[in-house]
């Protein structure tokens, strides 16, 4: 087999079954090019179901092999990514029932039919300090995200952070759009107050001023009032 350097790219703009029909042919560029197109949604929709990086990584890994001796099997019913998402889903989802086993605990999602932020872009002008309030501000709303049940997760991921459409979420998760949408609103709403707790709270720690603070300025006044000239 020649080097995957010899091998033409896949155009970008190539359509899905298209792509889907030169994996099938053995061409691994073609694979690459397919696991490049939607590795940033199937990612976040494996981080959102199983909250952890490391696990994500893994199932995501499984069901792109699981894909590739599949691939054969995709007529083009349902978009590709709709496709890769429900085998991604179903990887997700028997992790978490050996864990729950494992752990001997309920999982707390349900089955695929019943189931219910990107790096942010740092400007080359931005000061350090701005990048490292954002990746800040990131993690928090990662945490509040981690925090909401699975169901409310992988939709919101889906349609706030991938920008996929109702229609697509609801393809993707085998959920009726119905349930797209008051999930999506709901995961909003709790989203936005689990934030308005953590900005109630670092209200309070604006400005701070610490006893070290306190001890500076003090010390600092008794100075100078020592080597004021004795009246």
């Amino acid at each position: 087999m020649n080097s995957l350097a010899a091998v033409p790219a896949v155009p970008d703009a190539e359509d899905d079954l298209g792509l889907a029909r030169r994996v099938s042919n053995g061409d691994v560029r073609a694979f690459e090019a397919l696991m490049r197109r939607y590795n940033r949604r199937l990612f976040r929709l494996a981080r959102a179901t199983l909250r952890n990086d490391a696990e994500a990584e893994d199932a995501l890994q499984e069901a792109y092999l699981l894909a590739y001796r599949r691939i054969g099997q995709f007529r083009g019913e349902a978009a590709l990514g709709t496709w890769l998402s429900r085998l991604l889903l179903n990887e997700c989802l028997g992790r978490l029932r050996r864990a729950a086993r494992r752990d001997n605990v309920v999982p707390m999602v349900a089955a695929p039919a019943d189931m219910d932020l990107d790096t942010m872009a740092i400007s080359p002008n931005e000061r350090p300090d701005d990048a490292a309030g954002r990746s800040e501000l990131r993690s928090l709303i990662e945490r509040k995200l981690d925090e909401l049940p699975t169901g409310f997760r992988t939709v919101f991921v889906l349609r706030c952070v991938e920008e996929l459409t109702v229609e697509e979420t609801a393809a993707a998760l085998g959920l009726p759009e119905a349930t797209v949408r008051s999930r999506h609103f709901r995961a909003r709403g709790l989203l936005r107050e689990a934030l308005a707790r953590e900005i109630d709270f670092a209200e309070r720690d604006v400005y701070e001023f610490g006893g070290w603070r306190c001890d500076r300025i003090v010390g600092a006044v008794l100075e100078r009032l020592r080597r004021l000239p004795a009246a």
